[in-house]
């Protein structure tokens, strides 16, 4: 039996992981198909793996480094050069941590809008303390336990979103062609 399913509809991709290095490479992987100016927003509860999941496109889009919280700045940024096809462009990623955001209103002091307007991807830890200020997302990520590992659940509410969930759903298939059925 293949305890790794997935399930999808018009609105909704569900895909189980069953485990921190299982989501990690899929994440790398999936990253490789996020467009510049992409928004995702990042639920769960604490230690779902929000942050494993950001550290997983972020180093999929060719940071080399440690990825970390950014619990006490609210946002960390990336500034990456893509490669891929002898062409090199730059790749700005924004990662959001709004877990200690006291008031919506402080992201407009620090010039959130800049930020999602500047055409770069932006993932962002608990935007529902950002609600009100800060723009739609693409897709939202909700990350929940399953089993030893996690459950991604991706629901689109634009076409940019509609077709990364497609994608990812595509990347996470061709990643567990080959798991053990029965």
């Amino acid at each position: 039996m293949n305890d790794q399913n997935t399930t999808i509809d018009s609105t909704q991709v569900t895909l189980n992981f069953t485990d921190e290095a299982h989501m990690l490479d899929f994440a790398a992987e999936a990253a490789k198909q996020m467009p510049m100016g992409s928004v995702l927003y990042l639920h769960g509860d604490l230690g779902m793996g929000k942050t494993t999941l950001s550290r997983g496109l972020i180093q999929g889009l060719g940071h080399q480094g440690a990825v970390k919280s950014p619990t006490y700045t609210l946002v960390e940024p990336y500034q990456l050069t893509d490669g891929q096809d002898g062409k090199s462009k730059q790749i700005n990623v924004y990662h959001f941590d709004l877990y200690r955001l006291a008031d919506p209103e402080e992201l407009e002091f620090m010039g959130v809008r800049d930020y999602f307007d500047s055409g770069a991807i932006c993932l962002v830890e608990w935007p529902e303390k950002g609600q009100g200020v800060l723009p739609h997302a693409d897709l939202d990520v909700t990350i929940t336990p399953w089993q030893e590992g996690r459950t991604l659940s991706l629901a689109a509410s634009s076409p940019v979103g509609v077709k990364l969930a497609e994608q990812w759903l595509a990347t996470w298939q061709s990643q567990n062609n080959d798991t053990d059925t029965e």
